[in-house]
Order: structure tokens, then sequence, then C-alpha cells
């Protein structure tokens, strides 16, 4: 008999779940739905000019749209960690919960009449985006331990994907429909989505032995309590947060310097926004695996110093071809940090605490990116240069701290045995 080694109950709990166990599975259907909110994130930014315009915005309000998003994001993901942690069984509900509630949040900005209520529909959008993070990046650490930065970045290129096609599709659209029309075609397909994702990943968060794994808070919390004492992990937290500061206050502000400075159209704007993200999806993957191979360290360092340097040159050669240029080598390394940062911080807790990190990492991200688009927005008012001066500042800041973490260089040295 060739499989006198399997388990029988293991091969019992397979044959239940079928399709829904394979790695293939898992990783492609949570690399979709991190599609999803990428797509519709990444279209909000493109009509953040016809946002303006509806409701007559300064710069500084403009900023405070996505303030706002990073705020709410940064206060759930904290809690929402632990308890990520804590309902491990069914993280499949809240998967499917998250892109409910985050089609939810686009209809209430969709049917938005003042201000106020478009940055309510922003709250919830953020609340559910943040929450979705954290059970589908934990199941991916934990499914792919050995393979954690090919994973994660691979997950990331789902939302790069999105990325992409949201800004060229909506840039499109704005040429017919008004941008509160669009959102609220597009608010529909998740809430269709909700009942796809509960069917296919209600098993996720199960243990491969059957056994049931039951979390008791005062252990969850101690855990919580170790990994906030490892002062490694407070240094990429702080990385994190000014890669986070940099990052949204660029994207925030790049579509109405296309628009103010350079008075593209909404689809010439979408074009040039998709490329600095259709860039990403071939960077992010090899970035990924180059970190698993020669170590985190060896590839955040250059790509940081590149990306300070990128956008300084964007003060004087900011348009026409030498803009193109730009973006595309801004776009080899804007998004494939973050998941590789992310691997870092999971390469030093390990196992059992991966979404509690996730939040504590997400929420130092967001305590310190929330100001940034308002201070973006003033600087944007005072002189358009001086955004991208600011910009480089944090990743050149970044950047000095990386220097003086110490990380191991390869994934064995991480790994016990």
């Amino acid at each position: 008999m060739a499989h006198t080694h399997h388990h029988p109950h293991l091969e019992n709990v397979a044959e239940h779940q079928g399709i829904r166990r394979g790695a293939a599975f898992i990783l492609g259907g949570l690399t979709s739905g991190h599609g999803v909110f990428h797509w519709f994130t990444q279209s909000f930014i493109v009509m953040l000019p016809e946002v303006r315009e509806t409701f007559a915005l300064t710069a500084v309000q403009i900023g405070a749209i996505n303030s706002a998003r990073e705020v709410v994001s940064g206060l759930v993901s904290l809690p929402g960690g632990v308890v990520t942690d804590m309902l491990r069984h069914h993280w499949g509900l809240v998967l499917a919960a998250c892109m409910a509630l985050f089609g939810l949040g686009w209809l209430i900005m969709g049917f938005s009449l003042i201000y106020p209520v478009l940055l309510l529909g922003m709250g919830v959008v953020a609340m559910s985006s943040s929450i979705w993070h954290l059970p589908a990046i934990a199941a991916l650490s934990h499914h792919f331990s050995h393979r954690r930065g090919s994973a994660l970045s691979f997950h990331g290129v789902g939302g790069n994907v999105g990325d992409v096609a949201g800004p060229l599709l909506t840039g499109f659209l704005l040429a017919t429909f008004a941008w509160q029309g669009i959102i609220k075609i597009y608010a529909v397909i998740p809430l269709f989505l909700a009942f796809l994702v509960f069917w296919a990943f209600r098993d996720i968060g199960r243990s491969d032995d059957g056994q049931q794994n039951k979390v008791d808070l005062e252990a969850q919390i101690a855990e919580t309590k170790r990994v906030l004492r490892i002062p490694k992990l407070w240094a990429i937290m702080l990385v994190a947060g000014l890669r986070g500061m940099a990052f949204i206050s660029f994207l925030t502000f790049l579509p109405l310097y296309l628009t103010d400075e350079l008075s593209l159209s909404a689809q010439s704007r979408g074009i040039h926004i998709a490329l600095l993200t259709m860039v990403g999806i071939l960077f992010t993957p090899v970035m990924g695996y180059l970190s698993d191979r020669i170590g985190r360290k060896m590839v955040l360092v250059p790509g940081m110093l590149l990306l300070s340097i990128l956008t300084i040159l964007l003060v004087p050669y900011g348009h026409g071809i030498g803009l193109i240029v730009i973006l595309a080598l801004l776009g080899t390394f804007l998004f494939s940090d973050q998941p590789i940062l992310t691997a870092a911080a999971l390469d030093i807790v390990g196992e059992g605490v991966a979404a509690t990190t996730l939040g504590a990492l997400s929420f130092s991200r967001f305590v310190l990116s929330a100001a940034s688009p308002l201070i973006a927005g003033a600087l944007y008012e005072a002189n358009l240069d001086y955004i991208f001066y600011y910009t480089a500042g944090l990743f050149a800041l970044a950047t000095l701290i990386l220097l003086m973490i110490p990380m191991p260089r390869t994934q064995e040295e991480t790994e016990p045995g």
C-alpha cells in the first residue's frame, strides 16, 4: 500500500472540503478579493478632482478624506487583530461580512449629498477593508510559512491588479458618467461577492489536524504583550509608518497635480495612475521572492532609497516623457515594499499571533499616516512641489532607520531547525 502514512481523519477533512483547501485556491481566492478592495479604492483616487468640484473642497479637505480612511483603519486594526486571532474558526464569516460592509460604504458615498456623509461612507469602507486584510494575511502566513514573502507579495499583486484596472476603467467611465453614478454601480459588486466569499472561505481558519484550537482571551492578550515588547518589531512598525505617510500623501495629490499642473483629462489621469501600479504588478512578486532568498533588508534599503531620489526628480522632470519614466520607475518599488515589511515583522514573531502582529503593524502605520494627507494638503496649497520634497524626505528617513535594524539574511536563519 502506497499511502499507509496518510492520516485517515485528515483524508476525511480533505474530502469534505475538497477544492477549497487547495493552496492555489486559497491564494487565488484571497488575492482576487484583495483586488476588489483595491480596484474601488484606487478608482476613488482618480475621481478626487471631480469630488473636489462637487463639494467645492480645499486641498486640506481632500486630504481629510484619506485621513479619515487612515484614522478608521488604524482604530479598528489593533483590536481587530486580537479579535481575528481569537475568531480563527469564523474567518470565513469575518471575510464575508467585510465584503458586504465594503459595498455598503460605497453606496453611502454614492448617495452622499454633503461632505460629512461622504466622510462617513469612507469610514465604513476603511473599516471593512482594514479588517479584511487581517484574517486574509494571517491565513496566508499560516498556509505558506516557508514562502511567506512570496505569498504576501502575490496577495499584494491582487491588490495591484485592482489598482490598475480601477483607474483605467474609471478614467474612461468619467467621460460619460458622474463620479457618484460610477460608485453606485460599483457598490453592487461586493454585495454580491459577500456570498461567494463565505462559501469559499468558511473553513479557512480551521486547523489542518482537525483539532479545535480554542483560544482564550487571557492567553491572547499575554501573547500580544509579548509581541509588543520586541524592540525590532517597533523599529519595523516605525518604518512602515513613515512609508505609509509618504505613500498616502503621494497618491492623494498625484491626481490633483496631474489635473491642476498638467491639465490632463480624466482618461489620461487614469492611465498615468494605472502605469504606476502596472509596473508594480511585475515587480512586487519579484521583490517578494528576492526578499525570501537574499533577505528582507537587502531588498528594502535600496528600494526605499530609490523612491526618495525618484520623488525629488519629479520636481524638475515631472511632465511629459519625464513624468512617464519616473512613474514607471516609482512603480517598481512603491507597492512591493509593504508586503516585504509585513513579512519581516512576521518573521520576528512566529505563529499564532500573526493577525495580532498585523493589527499592530497596521495600527502604527495608520497612526503615523493619518495626519499625512492633511499636512500634504497644506503643503499643496502653498506650492505643488512641496508635496514631492515632503514625500522624498519621509522615504529617506525610513531608509536610515531600516539601515539600523538587524535582520537575518535568509529565511533559513529565521526559522528554528
